[in-house]
């Protein structure tokens, strides 16, 4: 080949680069751009699936360590029965058998009223009263309404119920005032303390002796007797399950 054709060959060479680069540039950045982005996005996935994948474990952990607790907790509950019932009988008082059942709450009674819920329960004798619990802890009391079975929660004025406050087991009835939760007629002498906690006493046959309510936030000095401000363990949201005491 000649000096000549060699000369041409290597002039269109460099033209067709210096036209071309820019625009092949571009566009094996944007084939390179498209691969890095469909890298990302499949390693966030798999990131995803892996974070995920722990949460489940992490999950399924829990539960079994709760269900070992309950488990032993159960255990432990029907031994203390199966005794308790042994002394009773031998004081010639009948076995001690109590009961709870699941209920759902299906919404509330009024749309403006968040202290009302129905409730699907069916076992519901609209001639008692019963003890409402949620997540172990009092959420109010249920109620015939028209013959349908009405969660009266804690904050409602009609949700009444015999409790006691603090370690020295002071008397007091539990009442709602729709913002803020009461408990009335604490004896004028004794000493009720922020701090102290609020447990049914079970006077009232309504609940078990002992389910925590909540906890004393203020003490109000009334004529005659004393008043304390409670602040409960729980608060009902709706649609949710709930627990009552079908036999005391």
């Amino acid at each position: 080949m000649s000096k000549i054709k060699i000369i041409i060959l290597l002039s269109i060479f460099v033209f067709v680069s210096f036209r071309y680069s820019t625009e092949a540039r571009h566009i094996i950045g944007g084939v390179n751009t498209k691969i890095l982005a469909s890298y990302v996005d499949m390693k966030m996935r798999i990131q995803e699936k892996i974070d995920e994948h722990l949460s489940q474990q992490e999950e399924i952990q829990r539960l079994r360590s709760e269900n070992q607790t309950l488990q032993k907790s159960a255990v432990l509950s029907i031994a203390f029965a199966s005794k308790l019932s042994d002394m009773l009988k031998e004081h010639n008082v009948s076995g001690y058998h109590p009961s709870v059942t699941m209920v759902e709450s299906i919404g509330y009674t009024n749309l403006n009223d968040y202290g009302k819920v129905w409730l699907k329960f069916d076992a519901f004798d609209q001639n008692k009263i019963y003890g409402l619990l949620q997540q172990g802890y009092a959420a109010g009391i249920v109620v015939a309404n028209d013959g349908h079975p009405q969660g009266l929660l804690l904050s409602d004025p009609k949700a009444i119920f015999a409790v006691y406050v603090g370690n020295q087991k002071m008397q007091g009835i539990a009442q709602g005032n729709r913002k803020e939760v009461l408990v009335k007629y604490i004896s004028q002498w004794l000493q009720p303390q922020v701090g102290d906690e609020v447990i049914t006493s079970g006077l009232d046959q309504i609940f078990f002796e002992g389910i925590k309510v909540g906890v004393v936030t203020e003490v109000i000095d009334e004529e005659s007797s004393k008043t304390v401000v409670v602040k409960p363990y729980v608060t009902t949201h709706v649609p949710s399950y709930m627990h009552v005491i079908v036999q005391n």
